[in-house]
């Protein structure tokens, strides 16, 4: 015979529900969403001015150098997942203003590509003929950067279809209203928190078209972006695996080393696909024959798969300890854990499935 579980108590009148103590005193390591948006955000602003500088050195797809440009965003997810997400943001604007006649960037502007296309309300564009001009409103959700972007790249729909545009982020002053911001509590992430990834409202925002309907998922480029975000899930794995280095390091086991090397093997054969498919960009990057999607979707199924094979060996191998008492490391394997879901799984396996029998749509 089972009985019902005693309900919990319910707290004295007046008081709170913390325990006696100071449970609800911040205590230092405590993690707060706020600190690491501010802490991302400087850093990124930092590297920005190191691209416009030189010193940082993302050569645009397709130009003889692709493997520096997904080494390079390798080797910033592996110092910091989050800031890797607004550079490689970024560094795809770059590429996409360039691959598809764009406004150039201007020294300063740090820039977006908010192209998420979920359920729900979305962008409109509305064209003023009389003026011939472009405004966008609505909700675009999923906008890396939103409070430290200058300016962004956006999807949005018009009544010929989705098209991209070019769009300066005005929250206004005191002189008047702006026309775009960030919609509170829509982050609440703890993974890739400090990404600062929250739905954004548009408001009548002056936007510039940049390339014709469909342009943007259409060009050779979007392929070749895909790839590159596969870098930075990459460099993230290495960055979950200096937990299990460390470990093995301090002392070794059997078991501690299987993972180790379980772990390596991952990465090394990720690390091979993504140079090989960086030199198959460089050979064709216009895509004439055709095979950047079907890459595309390999490369990111095989980095994914790598991933998530990564946080199991690490977990297994390390447990609890550097989770729980390792900042770094913990935000590293939340922080992945969160990016890493961009790619689509079953659905995307079903994609590449669908290329591979001579299925899919042209």
């Amino acid at each position: 015979m089972t009985h019902p579980s005693p309900p919990a108590p319910e707290p004295p009148e007046g008081r709170g529900v913390l325990p006696p103590g100071d449970a609800g005193v911040p205590q230092p390591g405590d993690f707060g969403a706020a600190g690491a948006r501010a802490e991302v955000a400087a850093r990124f602003a930092a590297a920005v001015r190191q691209i416009e500088e030189g010193k940082l050195r993302f050569p645009l797809p397709g130009s003889g150098a692709t493997g520096l440009r997904f080494a390079a965003l390798r080797g910033v997810a592996e110092e910091d997942l989050a800031v890797a997400r607004l550079v490689e943001g970024h560094t795809d604007a770059l590429a996409i203003l360039a691959e598809l006649a764009g406004p150039p960037p201007a020294p300063g502007q740090r820039w977006g590509v908010w192209a998420a296309e979920p359920p729900g309300e979305g962008v409109r564009a509305t064209y003023d003929g009389t003026a011939d001009t472009w405004t966008l409103s609505g909700l675009k959700q999923y906008a890396s950067g939103a409070h430290s972007c200058t300016h962004a790249l956006v999807t949005a729909r018009t009544e010929e279809g989705q098209r991209l545009f070019a769009v300066r982020l005005d929250r206004g002053a005191d002189a008047g209203p702006g026309t775009y911001e960030p919609a509170p509590g829509t982050w609440p992430a703890l993974g890739m928190a400090g990404s600062d990834t929250p739905d954004v409202r548009f408001e009548g925002a002056p936007a510039l078209p940049v390339g014709d309907v469909d342009a943007y998922v259409r060009r050779p480029g979007f392929a070749h972006g895909g790839v590159g975000v596969a870098a930075c899930w990459l460099g993230g794995a290495h960055a979950v695996t200096g937990a299990l280095r460390r470990a093995a390091a301090r002392r070794g086991s059997p078991f501690t080393d299987a993972h180790l090397g379980a772990a390596d093997l991952e990465l090394y054969a990720a690390g091979l696909v993504l140079e090989r498919a960086a030199a198959e960009i460089d050979a064709d990057p216009s895509d004439a024959e055709g095979g950047a999607e079907q890459r595309a979707l390999r490369v990111r199924a095989l980095v994914a798969a790598c991933c998530e094979r990564v946080l199991t060996h690490v977990g297994r191998a390390t447990g609890a300890g550097p989770l729980c008492h390792d900042a770094r490391h913990a935000r590293a394997v939340a922080d992945l854990t969160v990016y890493v879901r961009q790619h689509h799984a079953e659905r995307d396996l079903a994609a590449l499935g669908a290329l591979v029998a001579g299925r899919a749509e042209s």
